[in-house]
């Protein structure tokens, strides 16, 4: 189940530069993805909708990352 939610963490990662690229890949969108949720907070209209799915996000990104190491460590298949 987690592999539907999660399907960048569960690639294939032979060895640690794998692993470094894809835990870099999830920090460059999640960065990107911020930066832009950033801008859309100072709308007046929409500003409480975008924080709380930006900290969403965040927090997919980062349980993402996660099982992405303990993927790589096959602490979870």
């Amino acid at each position: 189940m987690l592999k539907k939610f999660f399907p960048l963490a569960f690639q294939r990662k032979k060895n640690i530069v794998a692993l470094i690229v894809n835990i870099i890949i999830h920090i460059v969108v999640d960065a990107v993805i911020g930066a832009a949720i950033g801008l859309l907070v100072k709308l007046p209209l929409i500003g409480g909708i975008v924080s709380i799915l930006g900290s969403l996000i965040g927090l997919y990104f980062t349980i993402s990352l996660v099982l992405s190491i303990l993927h790589y460590l096959k602490v979870v298949k």
